[in-house]
């Protein structure tokens, strides 16, 4: 979460203006792939999910963040992804930009950067980059990421205004 907050520093220390939404304060009911959402555009489930949605939709940029859990993204995380089977069907997100951000203890900051990428991709937003601090149980090393962080933070503003090329 300070990674991550990091980053949102630095795309307003830009002029953006930036929100963190914490998946475990929301409700989100597991998909049961019923294609209920992309058979009637609306999901069968009541929860938190439809408003989470519309705040993307209503976004320019996105940021993925997540600590890594054996090597992967955390249950809250995959729980929101497999929900978004209809915003990656029709491309709800075309046009926004966004960025990966992880910390872990020693593995696997990697492939989860990569995967959250991967998602940010499946839902046709175009990934500037992202960011993986492993801390090997060193505190200090968040606060070390800092100025690392803020400039992806910036890296996703300056595209949200001009436009990016990899």
């Amino acid at each position: 979460r300070k990674v991550a907050g990091f980053v949102l520093e630095g795309a307003a220390e830009t002029g953006a203006e930036t929100e963190m939404i914490d998946l475990a304060d929301l409700r989100i009911t597991p998909c049961i792939a019923c294609e209920g959402c992309m058979l009637t555009g609306i999901c069968v489930h009541d929860d938190d999910v439809p408003a989470l949605v519309t705040r993307m939709k209503e976004a320019d940029g996105i940021v993925f963040a997540s600590p890594v859990y054996i090597d992967n993204l955390t249950g809250q995380m995959k729980l929101f992804f497999d929900r978004l089977a209809d915003a990656i069907h029709y491309q709800l997100l075309t046009g926004k930009y966004g960025c990966a951000v992880v910390t872990t203890f020693d593995s696997g900051g990697g492939e989860v950067v990569a995967y959250l990428s991967h998602v940010l991709n499946y839902l046709a937003v175009i990934s500037v980059g992202g960011i993986s601090i492993a801390t090997q149980g060193d505190a200090g090393a968040i606060d070390r990421a800092e100025p690392d962080a803020r400039a992806l933070g910036k890296k996703l503003a300056g595209a949200i205004k001009d436009g990016f090329t990899d």
